[in-house]
Formats: structure tokens, sequence, C-alpha cells
């Protein structure tokens, strides 16, 4: 009896045991499920021989891990290239930085270009790249190897971005029988492009390099896969293939104090102590093409606004100051209707558009005319001819217009009286004005002038009524290389495009 009791007690506290495990399996699946979604595919082996991680961008990482509540750094991210760049896991880097580094003042700015390898984004380089003058650069882009060096090159003399490179990713490998000749040499180009071309490239020229064609073959190899299998065509990535780029993108974006960033790449000039207001203005001697005045967030007096002059001249008296922005896009598609617009006269603040006024039934000849908000009527042309505008503030090249490309891709035919709108913007202010400090955890910077000759100046702030002009500090950016000089030592690198 006093057996059957234990076994009866036993069989209870295993069904409550039992019970409860159920219940608790309720509550946990959920969180299981949430697990599953944040990694719904096995991560790669990591990566050996990755000490030097990071090494190459840490000005950008040191911005990110000194940022706390109440002192949030102010950094820009570009992603820039083709369309691989434009996938989902570029937005699945911006999340985990966004994550890591809650407490960074982040923008994140996507501007690739599906279809435009180097030789073509060379072109709208000009408007999305070194106006926005990102802290770091995330970049990847196929074909043309003497472009891809020049992007490279401008970016190195026109900015002082870091850059994080990475190598291509493996869309086919060979059989060892019967392979097509042209897809083994376009493989053969990828192999020589990612172990070759890019790690020169990126000694050259100071750049982080991500290598991932090695490890992707490795995690093909180690989970039993074929490359289709992370493609959603015979290129693009599909979510597991975005899943395995991001991760072996990020490893190399970290923040690691043994590596000290360039210290004269951009340097900040404390008001009070490294500069000082003297008989009535504030004088600072640089070397750089960008300038920034830092607002002083603790002022609580009577603000006054500040006249600003560089070499003696207000910044609009600099032709290079203005930029245009990209043009809007074609009909039907996500391309830019003109690839990149340029000028021959000083540019003046203002809205343009060219609006179609005739075009054929394959959009291979069109006629066109041009508008300026503040500049008016400024000419016609047709796309077959170098425009230049009345004014010259106007000047577009035959191979720079895409309506035909939009066509060929969308098969719509852009319709007659179709707008294409782009701006010119101000890279500069004439005066000084505090901003009004909303966060006093956020650093508010004004560029007093951006896309100077990288060479030195003399900058002049000066009252413009009695009071006191509130800036805490200067910044100044300086590209590590000339325009017109190449890096030294080392010779370019060229290689004809075989892909």
């Amino acid at each position: 009896m006093t057996k059957h009791k234990e076994n009866t007690k036993k069989s209870k506290k295993y069904a409550y045991l039992w019970v409860l495990g159920l219940c608790l399996s309720f509550l946990l699946i959920p969180a299981f499920r949430q697990i599953a979604a944040d990694s719904p595919f096995p991560l790669p082996a990591p990566i050996q021989n990755n000490a030097a991680f990071g090494a190459k961008i840490q000005r950008t990482m040191g911005l990110l891990a000194a940022s706390t509540p109440t002192d949030r750094k102010p950094v820009r991210i570009l992603f820039y290239g083709q369309s691989i760049t434009e996938q989902e896991w570029s937005q699945d880097v911006a999340n985990d930085l966004k994550q890591r580094f809650p407490n960074a003042d982040l923008t994140i700015e996507n501007r690739a270009l599906g279809g435009f390898a180097a030789p073509i984004l060379i072109r709208p380089s000009e408007h999305d790249l070194y106006p926005f003058y990102p802290d770091l650069l995330i970049f990847h882009v196929y074909g043309g190897d003497p472009d891809y060096e020049a992007i490279i090159a401008n970016i190195r003399s026109r900015t002082a971005s870091e850059i994080l490179l990475h190598s291509d990713h493996i869309n086919w490998m060979p059989t060892g029988s019967n392979d097509d000749p042209d897809t083994v040499k376009v493989y053969e180009w990828h192999n020589t492009h990612s172990t070759k071309f890019l790690p020169e490239l990126a000694d050259k020229y100071g750049c982080e390099l991500a290598e991932i064609r090695e490890p992707w073959w490795r995690y093909l190899r180690d989970n039993g896969l074929q490359p289709k299998q992370l493609l959603s065509d015979n290129i693009h990535l599909n979510n597991w293939g975005n899943f395995l780029l991001a991760a072996l993108v990020k490893p190399h974006l970290r923040y690691n104090p043994n590596f000290k960033p360039p210290a004269d790449l951009v340097r900040t000039y404390e008001v009070g102590k490294d500069v000082k207001w003297k008989d009535g203005k504030l004088v600072l001697e640089f070397e750089g093409n960008r300038i920034d005045a830092i607002a002083d967030k603790n002022f609580s007096g009577q603000a006054t606004s500040a006249k600003i002059t560089i070499d003696g001249k207000q910044p609009s008296e600099f032709p290079e100051l203005y930029a245009i922005t990209r043009p809007s896009k074609a009909f039907a598609v996500g391309w830019p209707a003109i690839i990149q617009v340029s000028s021959q006269k000083p540019l003046i603040i203002e809205d343009w558009k060219a609006v179609i006024t005739e075009i054929n039934s394959d959009a291979s000849k069109f006629k066109f005319d041009v508008f300026g908000s503040k500049t008016g009527y400024d000419g016609s042309g047709t796309n077959d001819q170098l425009f230049v505008s009345k004014s010259g503030r106007v000047v577009i090249e035959p191979r720079n217009w895409w309506l035909k490309n939009s066509y060929e891709y969308s098969k719509q035919l852009t319709p007659k009286g179709f707008e294409i709108s782009w701006q010119v913007k101000p890279m500069f202010v004439d005066s000084y004005v505090a901003p009004q400090i909303a966060d006093s955890s956020r650093e508010y910077f004004t560029t007093l002038a951006q896309n100077l000759s990288n060479s030195k100046h003399i900058l002049e702030i000066i009252p413009e009524t009695n009071g006191k002009v509130p800036i805490q500090a200067i910044r100044v950016y300086r590209p590590p290389y000339k325009l017109d000089a190449a890096p030294p030592t080392v010779q370019p690198i060229s290689r004809k495009q075989t892909i």
C-alpha cells in the first residue's frame, strides 16, 4: 500500500513536471522562433588571421565607439556601387551598426546604381559620392579596373573619407569537365580581381579590404552547397547570400584602440585653446578642402551671426563650392535619366529641369528644352549632340543621356513632356548663424566650405554685430592625396578589363 502511494506521488510529480515543461515550452517557443528568425542560416566559420580587421577605418569606428548618451558623435556612412550593393545585405550591416552603437548620431545612405559598372559609375559619382563626403564609404563595383582605381583615387584626393572595399562573391565554380570557356574566363577574372587587383589597390590607397571570395568558397564547402543556392539568378544574392555577405563584412566594422587613424586626416581646433578671437575676429590658417564650425551647445547669451571669408573672399565666390545633385529618375525605371550634368560657367543656387519635347519610338533620338528657376529658358538641344546651355550652366554629353538604356530595359517609352529635374546646392555659407540646439547630446556643425582646393587657406570669422559668435570648435578635413599627384613610390595599377 505504501509502495502504491509512493508510485502515485511520483506519477503526480512527473505529470506536474511534464505539464510545467509543456507550459514553459509554449512560453519559450516565441523566443526560439525569434532566434531562428534572427539567424536563419548557419554562420560562417570564423575568419583566420583577422587581427588587422578594421585597421584602416578606425577614425569612423572610434567615433562610433566613443559615442555616449550625452555625447552622440555624428557619423556619415555611404554604401556605393551597383546592384549587389543595392541588395538587402547593406541594410543588415546598417542595422547592425545602429544596434551595436545606439548612441552614435548615424546618417547612413545607399546610393548604389544597379547595372552601373565602374566605367559608367564614375560619372554619376560626381553627384552621389563627393558632395556627400562620408566618414566611411563601403564600396563594391564590377568591371573596368582603371575606372575602379580612378574612383578610389578621386575619393582619396577629394574627401577625407575612410574606405572599405569588399571583393566579389562566388556565383559559379568550375566542374572540371565541359565547362564553357567564356564562363571559366569570367570566373578567373573575378579570382584575379579579388585576390590581386583589390589587395594591391587597398594597399596603395590605404583602404580596408573585406576579402570575401575565399570565405565564401569555404562556406559553400562546409555546408555542402552549390553557388546557385545563395543566388536569386546567375549573380544576385537571395536571402541566404545576403545573410552571408553581411556576415563577412561585419567583422571588419569593429573598434580597436591599438590602431590609430591618421592624425592629420581630420583635425579639430578648440576655440579659446587652439585658435583664439583676436582684434574682433577669429583667424585660422588651415590646409584641406572642407572646414566646419561646431556650435557651442553651452552658450546661453545673445548670439550674433558672423561673416565668413576664405582667402579674403566669400565662400559663394568659389565656383567649386556648388554641387549638382543627381538628376531625377528616367521613365519607369530607377536609373537617373541623365547620369551626369556638368557646367562650363559658374553656377548659382537654383532648380533645373530638362523637358522632352520630341522623341522617336525607341528613344534613340529626342529633343529637349532646359530651364533654370532663376536663369529661365536656357536653350534646346538633341541627344546626339553636346549640349551647352546659353548661360553655360548646363552641359550634357550625348553619352550621359539614359533614356534609350531605360527603354531597352523597361520597354516603356518616355512620353513627350517628361521632365528631368536636378538642383544646384551650396556647399558653403557666407554667414554663420548659430543653429538652434534642440538636443544637447548631439553635435551641431555647419559646413563653412566644402570642395575647396586641397591646399593651404586662411579662414576669417567676423561678427556682424555686437555679441558673441557661439562656436566651440573648428574642424578641418584634409584629403590624403593631391589631385595632381599620385601616391609616392607606387606605380598606378592598370589591367585590361576581361569581364
